[in-house]
């Protein structure tokens, strides 16, 4: 059993350093509290690989891909309207934090549903066929929440360092690449044009973001007054001395 926990620990670790979960918990991490991210974290990991432990020892069974990347797909555009939304009606306001039973909610239905099928579910399966299925379940939900918790030190260091509109708009952007690519990729089966549609997307909205960003400089060099027109002190009328 310990042999099975280091073994899994390691591999998953290792398969989710760069993977769209990161990615996932990056963008929780911006909006919301780590603990409440790292909580909804632990859960999916250990329903994902209870399920994925219990198709490898015991029922042997494949999971349908096509319609789990489908209702994927919906969820993550879903999400990014939610974000968007969120963003836009607080204007320059601070967004207040949701409440920690709907956000745990939706990250741990984002979590099941975006790893459904990924190579580390079936990592999992493949390790739960020949290893104890308790320690592979253990030390693959442990690998997973030690991956995504460097994902969320990073959001927490970008939610210090960063304007709150920013991130709200960038975990919006993530969300919506997210579900495009889910939808072309594993719902209709077209990585090419999952690549084509995203990298099109992201770098619209990257142009879009430069835009705005040098509108907005060169609107604040306008209303500036410039350095070299600084008041002088006024000069005091000091009368003229005649002759008596």
């Amino acid at each position: 059993m310990l042999s099975a926990i280091l073994v899994s620990l390691a591999v998953v670790f290792v398969a989710e350093l760069g993977d769209k979960s990161q990615l996932i918990t990056l963008t929780y991490s911006m909006r919301h509290r780590w603990w409440v991210v790292l909580s909804g974290i632990a859960v999916a990991s250990m329903l994902v690989h209870g399920m994925s432990v219990a198709i490898g020892h015991f029922l042997g069974m494949a999971l349908p891909e096509r319609p789990i990347a489908f209702a994927g797909s919906i969820a993550f555009l879903l999400f990014a309207a939610w974000t968007w939304r969120t963003r836009a009606g607080n204007g320059e306001e601070e967004v207040p934090v949701a409440e920690p039973r709907f956000v745990v909610f939706a990250i741990v239905s984002s979590f099941v549903l975006a790893e459904l099928g990924d190579k580390t579910m079936l990592a999992t399966v493949a390790l739960a066929s020949d290893r104890s299925w308790a320690g592979v379940w253990i030390g693959a939900t442990l690998g997973m929440v030690l991956a995504d918790g460097v994902a969320i030190a990073v959001g927490a260091v970008m939610h210090k360092r960063l304007p709150e509109r920013f991130l709200h708009t960038l975990a919006s952007l993530l969300f919506l690449l997210f579900g495009l690519f889910l939808f072309f990729d594993g719902g209709l089966g077209l990585p090419g044009a999952a690549v084509t549609v995203t990298g099109t997307v992201a770098t619209l909205a990257t142009a879009t973001v430069a835009v705005a960003w040098g509108r907005r400089r060169r609107d604040r060099g306008r209303v500036a007054p410039p350095a070299a027109q600084e008041a002088r002190p006024a000069t005091p009328n000091v009368p003229l001395a005649t002759d008596s």
